[in-house]
């Protein structure tokens, strides 16, 4: 008699769930072992990683860096499959080089191009305390109170919170380095917490935590990545998922299978084998379509945002109910969302006769508080974005990230909405001067010495023909983008999310009928694609060291 091979089905065709099934799939003698099936509830393979084509260029909707090249494995696949060559247009394929943000420009609402002087001391700050809570430096007054540790056992600290101590300790020991005259609606104070706003909203769209105070200090010192450049891949993020499933036979990915109930036998006593009963099979799946899938071992690779909503009391997406340890740490690690907005202007925007004036510029937003009046006439989802530039240097299409609920409300607005905003916010901080005027006049109050002159028209000539955007937050196979530590977990959190059910350890019932995986379970590099193909990793090496297949690598969490 052939023994009944057993049924492993994979939830979710992103990165970690095609990394788990090109393992399982490719490793000798594992045909014999397994029947493999993943089932994905969209309509395409990529989860968050969805390239598409924008204004003649590429772009990503969702992962878009490499982040770092040393030791990367998709830099690595990149590399092999040679997606880093194209002569198609992408998504910075300039990158963000020194020398491009050395020629960004800095400009504060009212039309106020700021000099370096002004700008590069609190950027400097910036950098500085955010490589402190990165374990990488000490900073002389913040050493103290559990705030440099980085360990799970300091006292709850944000980064939120940290960085405004920071802040307020520059201001504290700042000495005056010349003379300042205000200008416009601005005095140095103001300016220079709005220049500091600016880096943590971009800080917002790295980490995905809409609100910095909710982001853990301590697990910080934690995240890690590779060294090297951050990259773009040329031929776009979707051929090194296309390059994954490409070993795969056809059929083995069902697409449009989303799957709304998974129910598992915690008590279920270890027997022999299933063979000739696919009823023993301890796992069963339920569609959306009211089917049914029966398995022996099921890897989860669904977002955090899922796992968030399925344990909740009206949703019960597992049944039996999760562990408490494994409800607690889904309900106490955050989610974010982060969205992405591309933007096609009108070849009537950029021709204006002069090569130097047409391109528009890579210029980072200065805003005024909230509640200062000037500030109405750009709209509230705008302001916390920090900059709006060409995706390649002298590309039509611009591009500008939102996070929390910023981004949530930019993905309710029409096409109009938004075009209007961005022009609104345009207005406020280039008017209708020439850019190449502009980076000639730094600090230099326009429209007659008067932001707020009626003789200064407000209206852009910038125009678009197109908009794009992501909408991870509302998508209900995402339900966000990325994870992060927030405060009240820690490091330990992601341990437990990767955790299988039931106990892996215990002997008297059957084991690994439900394994994690995915970048919110990965204590070190949540949040990345490398993350996620790790535990893809992780958890086929899991499934293969149980039936005890040879030369296996060990797990690596």
């Amino acid at each position: 008699m052939v023994a009944k091979r057993s049924k492993v089905v994979i939830i979710g065709a992103g990165m970690a769930g095609l990394t788990a099934a090109h393992k399982l799939y490719s490793t000798p003698g594992s045909e014999q072992l397994f029947e493999l099936s993943v089932v994905e509830g969209g309509t395409r393979i990529g989860g968050r990683i969805n390239t598409r084509e924008f204004g003649g260029d590429r772009v990503e909707m969702g992962a878009t860096w490499i982040h770092g090249i040393g030791g990367s494995p998709i830099h690595k696949i990149a590399q092999e499959i040679k997606s880093l060559e194209s002569q198609q247009p992408w998504e910075c394929m300039d990158g963000f080089s020194d020398e491009r943000m050395i020629m960004a420009e800095t400009i504060a609402e009212g039309g106020f191009a700021l000099k370096p002087s002004i700008v590069e001391p609190i950027s400097s700050l910036f950098d500085k305390l955010m490589k402190m809570a990165q374990g990488k430096s000490v900073i002389d007054g913040l050493q103290n109170g559990g705030a440099s540790s980085g360990k799970a056992g300091s006292w709850k600290l944000s980064i939120g919170s940290f960085l405004r101590q920071g802040l307020e300790l520059y201001w504290d020991t700042e000495k005056e380095q010349e003379e300042w005259k205000g200008f416009g609606n601005w005095n140095k104070k103001s300016l220079e917490e709005a220049i500091f706003s600016m880096h943590e909203n971009t800080q917002r769209t790295y980490t995905g935590a809409g609100d910095l105070f909710n982001l853990d200090y301590a697990a910080e010192s934690e995240y890690r990545m590779f060294p090297g450049e951050e990259i773009t891949i040329p031929r776009g993020y979707i051929t090194i998922i296309e390059s994954l499933a490409s070993v795969l036979p056809a059929g083995l990915i069902q697409l449009g299978r989303r799957v709304i109930k998974i129910e598992w036998n915690p008590n279920l006593h270890q027997r022999a084998s299933f063979e000739n009963d696919q009823n023993l099979s301890p796992v069963k799946l339920q569609f959306s379509d009211g089917s049914i899938m029966r398995a022996d071992h099921v890897i989860v690779t669904v977002s955090l945002g899922v796992l968030k909503a399925g344990i909740r009391q009206d949703s019960s997406m597992f049944i039996p109910p999760l562990p408490s340890s494994k409800t607690d740490a889904i309900s106490r690690l955050g989610f974010g969302v982060v969205n992405k907005l591309f933007l096609r202007l009108s070849p009537k925007s950029t021709q204006q006769g002069n090569d130097d004036l047409s391109k528009f510029p890579f210029f980072q937003m200065v805003f005024h508080s909230p509640d200062y009046e000037f500030s109405r006439q750009v709209p509230k989802w705008m302001r916390r974005t920090a900059s709006l530039h060409p995706i390649y240097s002298n590309s039509s299409v611009l591009l500008s990230w939102f996070a929390g609920d910023e981004a949530l409300e930019l993905e309710s607005l029409t096409d109009e909405e938004i075009t209007n905003g961005v022009s609104t916010t345009i207005s406020s901080f280039l008017w209708n001067s020439p850019h190449q005027k502009q980076r000639n006049s730094h600090s230099q109050e326009l429209c007659n010495g008067n932001a707020e002159s009626k003789e200064c028209s407000t209206s852009s000539d910038v125009k678009f023909t197109e908009v794009l955007k992501s909408k991870w937050g509302s998508d209900p196979l995402f339900l966000g983008s990325y994870s992060y530590v927030a405060v009240g977990s820690s490091g330990d959190d992601l341990d437990t999310m990767a955790e299988p059910l039931p106990n892996y350890e215990s002997s008297t019932v059957a084991p690994l009928q439900i394994l994690f995986a995915g970048e919110a379970t990965h204590r070190t590099q949540y949040s990345t694609t490398h993350g996620a193909y790790f535990s893809g990793l992780r958890e086929a090496n899991r499934l293969l060291q149980h039936y005890q297949c040879l030369g296996v690598a060990q797990l690596d969490k």
